[in-house]
């Protein structure tokens, strides 16, 4: 870490603004540089001073940097290696802030050059908002980040990666990326399809009389469609299998209220109130929470 001078940024929406912001908070010794490929998205990048530079291309973002991190849809992720790839320094490190990391790995290995190391992250911070005008420097400050290997991955650059996360104020896990994505795809991905499914399932005549509880359960469901699309498609079985698991879980609870089943209704119901409750004790316990 103390040999980190220059760290690059491909992508200027929430969280990759975010993220130049926290390197120029926390790591002032490090210079960092960001890049779209939208000209008016670099234009507000620069009105916003999102970094200490904001490049015109591709070549001239990555071309010295000690790290790449990728902050576009994931889907993106395989041409921005192919991209990249001739303009890397040997020792550069390329990650993602991507939400799935199985191909993002398989992609690497298959694009990037021999001396470059890729490592995956997922740092959990973000919001239903879009665009680096909601960026903050504080958006990572005690957010969980996941960091990826596997038996290939060079254990110096995971390291590097680790310490780089902690110190933008990251509590920093290590996994396997399959690992990652069975988690996650339960965690995070299968919440947004039950919000989206909701939403979906309510006339526009009835919503109209939705409360606070229906706004907060479908919160998620106002994530950008194309970043959403992305995640979903790049992790697709994991996100099939927690939709039956989601189903046999509502017929559950359907079988017992036709049935008159009272006992097993509350039943359902306390089971689900006291698994929460553990788990907001267990993030309180963390400092995850509040």
């Amino acid at each position: 870490m103390k040999n980190l001078k220059h760290v690059s940024v491909v992508g200027m929406g929430l969280l990759g603004a975010s993220v130049t912001l926290s390197v120029k908070r926390d790591m002032p010794k490090c210079r960092v540089v960001g890049y779209s490929h939208r000209p008016e998205t670099r234009q507000k990048a620069r009105q916003y001073d999102a970094a200490h530079e904001i490049a015109e291309t591709l070549e001239e973002t990555v071309k010295n940097a000690d790290i790449v991190i990728l902050a576009t849809p994931i889907l993106t992720f395989e041409d921005y290696f192919v991209k990249i790839a001739p303009f890397l320094k040997p020792g550069c490190i390329v990650t993602d802030v991507g939400s799935t990391k199985v191909l993002p790995h398989k992609w690497a290995a298959k694009h990037l050059p021999k001396g470059v190391f890729y490592v995956g992250s997922h740092p959990i911070a973000g919001s239903e908002k879009r665009g680096l005008e909601f960026a903050r420097d504080d958006l990572l400050t005690g957010a969980a980040c996941v960091v990826t290997r596997t038996a290939a991955s060079d254990a110096a650059a995971v390291g590097i990666l680790e310490c780089f996360w902690a110190r933008l104020g990251c509590i920093v896990r290590v996994m396997p990326p399959t690992k990652h994505d069975k988690i996650f795809g339960m965690v995070s991905h299968l919440p947004h399809l039950t919000a989206m499914a909701l939403v979906n399932a309510t006339s526009s005549e009835n919503i109209k009389f939705a409360g606070r509880g229906f706004i907060d359960t479908t919160r998620v469901a106002s994530g950008p469609a194309n970043v959403w699309a992305d995640i979903l498609m790049t992790n697709a079985a994991t996100c099939a299998e927690g939709i039956e698991k989601l189903i046999a879980q509502l017929k559950r609870i359907q079988n017992a209220i036709q049935s008159g089943d009272e006992k097993k209704v509350k039943k359902l119901l306390e089971q689900a109130a006291q698994k929460r409750a553990n788990l907001i004790q267990y993030k309180i316990d963390q400092k995850e929470l509040f």
